[in-house]
């Protein structure tokens, strides 16, 4: 795992050792940020379900005005502490340990641009996530949802506000984009 483009282009990042978090691979993160091109500088970008921030990580490298990465898993925590040191991004980062859905119930402050949504895979948390983020002031107009998971997790969701705009499969992983039509 290591950083693709940007200011820490290159930086190794570290991992968390065990079952804990699943990491995006360097191809699924190249071709999301292929996706993401431009619209990534100057965005508040919240990275849920954080693991190591290498998403976020990967987003303050290309230009993000600033991160959130919400985790609460104390071995992920101290994994996303270590890199944003060892990448040179943290003075742009905020780490929240907390519970995703607390975090999306309890949030009042500015919305943000993007937010990527890499949850536990098969437990069902990433619908919950966007059933909780379909009516949540931390979107903007026009907020662009990333939810990665797993091509049998897929299925069509009941929103409100969100409605599903692409979807993408690379090998074991889908991107399903999300935005407010």
């Amino acid at each position: 795992m290591r950083v693709i483009a940007g200011k820490a282009k290159g930086r190794r990042l570290f991992s968390v050792s065990g079952q804990s978090t699943r990491p995006i691979t360097d191809r699924v993160k190249e071709a999301l940020f292929d996706i993401l091109a431009g619209r990534v500088i100057e965005a508040r970008f919240l990275d849920l379900f954080a693991g190591t921030g290498a998403v976020g990580i990967e987003a303050l490298s290309r230009g993000a005005g600033d991160a959130t990465f919400v985790e609460r898993n104390s071995r992920a925590l101290a994994t996303l502490r270590r890199n944003l040191q060892h990448t040179g991004l943290a003075e742009h980062a905020c780490v929240v340990r907390r519970d995703v859905f607390k975090f999306i119930a309890r949030y009042q402050g500015p919305p943000f641009d993007i937010v990527y949504v890499a949850p536990p895979q098969y437990k069902g948390l990433w619908a919950l996530t966007l059933c909780a983020l379909d009516n949540s002031p931390l979107l903007a107009l026009d907020s662009l949802i990333v939810a990665q998971i797993h091509p049998k997790e897929y299925e069509p969701l009941d929103l409100t506000r969100l409605a599903l705009s692409d979807r993408r499969k690379y090998g074991s992983t889908v991107l399903c984009f999300y935005g407010l039509p």
